[in-house]
Parts: structure tokens; C-alpha cells; sequence
């Protein structure tokens, strides 16, 4: 009799361990795809700011490359760990860009970049 009350005990101990796992994969898996959610709104505003500063800094051709090189390695990376280290690159490509704008004020001053700018830094 005490050998059933302890299984029983114990099964339902297991029970409760197993539905926590999977309640707690389900929520990791969840904030990932928000997190992918917000990568995708980010990667698709990068062509809009390329296109953007290219009228304006056409002799800068290698920095523009390499921010959409930048892009397209986040966007094929798989995994947090590689699209951790993608999004880093993307960053710093991103950086270079809009470093641009200090060399180039009349870059500054178009809306349609600033607002690009500024949604990408809120990203």
C-alpha cells in the first residue's frame, strides 16, 4: 500500500517537472520569435536607409556593400549564437553608416534618413 501512495507520489512529481519544461521551452521559444520578429522589422528597414544614403554618398560604395552584406549574414544565420554574432557585424556595419552622415550634413538634414535613423536605433 505505502509502495503505491510513494509511485503515485513520485508520478505525479514527474508530472509536474515535465509540464514545467515544457512550459518554460514554450515560453523561450516564444521570446525568440519576438526577438526574430523585431530582427525582420530591422533588416527590412536596412535597404530603405541604403538606398537613401546612396544619392548621397555615392563614392562610398564599400561601406553601403557592407552593410547589406552585413544584413543578408544576419538574416541567413541560424541559431541565437550565430545570429548574435551576425546582429554584431550588422551593428558595426551600421555604425559605419551612420557615421556618413556626419561626413555628408546635407545627409542629415533629409528627413526620409532621420526617420530611418531613428527607427532602426529604436529597433
Amino acid at each position: 500500500m505505502w509502495f503505491l501512495i510513494v509511485l503515485g507520489v513520485i508520478a505525479v512529481i514527474v508530472a509536474g517537472m515535465y509540464n514545467s519544461l515544457v512550459r518554460l521551452r514554450v515560453r523561450a521559444d516564444s521570446a525568440w520569435a519576438d526577438i526574430d520578429v523585431q530582427l525582420k522589422r530591422r533588416w527590412d528597414l536596412i535597404p530603405n536607409l541604403v538606398e537613401t544614403v546612396k544619392g548621397y554618398a555615392e563614392h562610398e560604395k564599400e561601406t553601403l556593400e557592407g552593410v547589406i552584406e552585413a544584413r543578408n549574414r544576419a538574416m541567413t544565420a541560424q541559431g541565437p549564437g550565430e545570429q548574435g554574432a551576425a546582429e554584431g557585424m550588422l551593428g558595426a556595419a551600421l555604425g559605419k553608416l551612420f557615421a556618413l552622415s556626419e561626413a555628408y550634413p546635407q545627409l542629415r538634414a533629409v528627413e526620409g534618413f532621420t526617420d530611418l535613423q531613428g527607427s532602426l536605433e529604436e529597433l
